[in-house]
Formats: C-alpha cells, sequence, structure tokens
C-alpha cells in the first residue's frame, strides 16, 4: 500500500471512451449509496429518535464523493458497517468523523509498510462481526406480527444481498415495494360512512343493502382512483344501489383519494351518468382542490353541477335532508 497523503487534481489519461465504460458502475454505486445511506441514516434516527434529512446527506456524500474523484480515493458510502462501529464506540457527534481522518492520515503517513502483515481473515471477521449485530431479529419479528407482506419483503431482500449482492438486492427491494404498493391500492379497504347515536362516525363493509342512513349512502374511496382499482369502485358502488330499495342520493366521501387518472375520471362518469339514470344524485364531499380540480376538466363537474360538491359528510347530510 503506497504511503503518503493523496494528490489533488483531475485524473489524466481518462477519455471519454474510459468514461462511457464506467457509466454502468457509476450508475450501480449511486443506487447503492443513495439506498444504502438513505436506510442507515433513517435506521439510527429512530434508534435515538433524532430527525435528519435525507437531502443534506445526500449534499455531504456528492461534495465527499466528488473530493474522492480529485484525489482518486475510493468511492464515499454512508456504510452500515461502519456506522455501526462508531455508535457501539458510543460516538454520536462529529468528532468520531475527525478523528477517523486523523487516523488514516497518520496511517497513511507512517504506518502502510506495518499495515500489509494485517491478515485478510481479521478484516473479513471485524466486518462480518459487525455485520451480525445489524441483523434486527426483534424489528423483522413487529414486521412480522404487523405487516406480513412486508415482512417477505425484507426477508427475501435480505437473502438477496447475501447471496447475490446489495446492488441486486436493492433493485428486488424496489420491485417489491412496488408490487406491495400496487396490490394495496388495487384492493383497497372501501367502506361505507355510518354515523351512531352519539353522532361519531363509524365505517362498514360495503354490503348491498348497506346504507348511512334511510335513502342516502355515503361512500368512502380510501385511496387515489386509478385504471387497476376503478372496476372496483364501480362495481361496489352499483351493489350498494342494485337493491330492491335503492338510496336516493349516493355521495363519494372523498378525503383520502389524492389523485384521478384518466380510466378513474372515465369510470365516475360511467357511475355518475348510470346513477342519473336510476334517479339517484350523485355528490362528491371533501374533495381538495387537486382533486376537484382534475374533477373539473374531466368534465364530472358539468355532468353532476357545482353545487354537488359538499365541503363536509354534515354539508353532505344537510344538502340531502334539505332536498
Amino acid at each position: 500500500m503506497p504511503s503518503g497523503l493523496p494528490g489533488i487534481g483531475l485524473p489524466s489519461g481518462v477519455s471519454w471512451h474510459d468514461a462511457t465504460l464506467l457509466l454502468p458502475a457509476a450508475v450501480s454505486m449511486f443506487l447503492v449509496i443513495l439506498a444504502q445511506s438513505a436506510a442507515t441514516s433513517r435506521a439510527y434516527a429512530v434508534r435515538y429518535n433524532e430527525r435528519f434529512d435525507e437531502n443534506t446527506d445526500l449534499v455531504g456524500l456528492g461534495l465527499a464523493n466528488i473530493t474522492a474523484g480529485l484525489s482518486g480515493t475510493f468511492v464515499v458510502n454512508g456504510s452500515p458497517t461502519k456506522t455501526e462501529m462508531v455508535d457501539e464506540a458510543h460516538s454520536h457527534t462529529q468528532v468520531a468523523q475527525l478523528t477517523t481522518a486523523v487516523v488514516v492520515a497518520l496511517v497513511l503517513l507512517f504506518l502502510t509498510k506495518p499495515l500489509q502483515y494485517l491478515p485478510n481473515a481479521v478484516l473479513s471477521s471485524v466486518v462480518f462481526l459487525i455485520g451480525v449485530k445489524l441483523i434486527a431479529v426483534k424489528g423483522m419479528r413487529a414486521i412480522y406480527d404487523l405487516r406480513r407482506d412486508e415482512f417477505w419483503v425484507a426477508l427475501l431482500t435480505a437473502a438477496t444481498v447475501i447471496v447475490f449482492g446489495v446492488e441486486q438486492g436493492i433493485i428486488l427491494a424496489i420491485v417489491l415495494s412496488l408490487i406491495v404498493h400496487v396490490k394495496r391500492h388495487f384492493t383497497p379497504h372501501d367502506t361505507v360512512v355510518r354515523f351512531d347515536e352519539q353522532g361519531h362516525l363509524r365505517l362498514v363493509a360495503p354490503a348491498p343493502g348497506t346504507v348511512t342512513e334511510p335513502g342516502l349512502v355515503i361512500y368512502r374511496f380510501p385511496v387515489g382512483i386509478f385504471y387497476a382499482n376503478a372496476v372496483r369502485l364501480s362495481e361496489d358502488a352499483m351493489r350498494l344501489v342494485n337493491v330492491p330499495d335503492p338510496p336516493r342520493w349516493f355521495v363519494l366521501f372523498a378525503e383520502a383519494i389524492d389523485d384521478i387518472d384518466y380510466t378513474g375520471a372515465q369510470t365516475l362518469l360511467e357511475l355518475a351518468g348510470e346513477l342519473r339514470q336510476r334517479g339517484i344524485v350523485f355528490a362528491v364531499a371533501e374533495a381538495d382542490d387537486d382533486v376537484r380540480r382534475e374533477l373539473d376538466r374531466f368534465g364530472l363537474t358539468d355532468k353532476i353541477g357545482p353545487d354537488r360538491y359538499l365541503e363536509s359528510l354534515q354539508a353532505a347530510r344537510d344538502a340531502f335532508h334539505n332536498a
């Protein structure tokens, strides 16, 4: 290992062809640094009930890697194993990093020759033991008890990292997380709103014949409406009105709807038209400004009228009673 401090400057003898060949490796390192550093910061912030700014971390890592590139040194990452080493030494300030920098400088200046006699097995065992401590068995048990789907994502990701590598594990985690996210939105827990004798809100399953009160159905859809779940909304809504004594008003409780795509909007237009043919008033309650603008643009407002947008559930009940 060469001794002395690294020189500062742009690398010489590097062509655009070399940069092109390095691009896939650079992208891979970018993904690993982005995911691994953020996960490490978040995990230790949760452990000590501290807040952290991911953007600040990324800016620091970016500046560190620019410096590494200009000095020809190793790529910089928010390493979970090294973070655990520092945490195990009970250090929680930047003094640990400054101390590490001083020690590294001393090693580079005076101790590179003795360093060659340090067996690789020693370094491996240190990293291995620290890695074992990073396995949060208690946390995995908590995830298993609370969210089985997230537990399997975490377990498969960990196994992939061990068998294949960090990059493959991160890609798998992203893909599996997206699948779980889409699944939750594909099969949302939609409900019908009811009120007890004290006026408290109650949510019940949208079984045929379920009403908020005689003649009124307030139907809550808990996620954004898009192509994958729009049919679910339409089918559940029609089951609620396809009964011997159909409701006179059908109110879409939209407080949890954050977005509506083209297919979702067309489904709402078709639903509003079908309800109108049956003599049922279609209204929307508690839609936020962004969703309201989307519905205006898609043409639902022209179809049901601006007076069918209601500010609250109580306003929806009052409008129904007044009608």
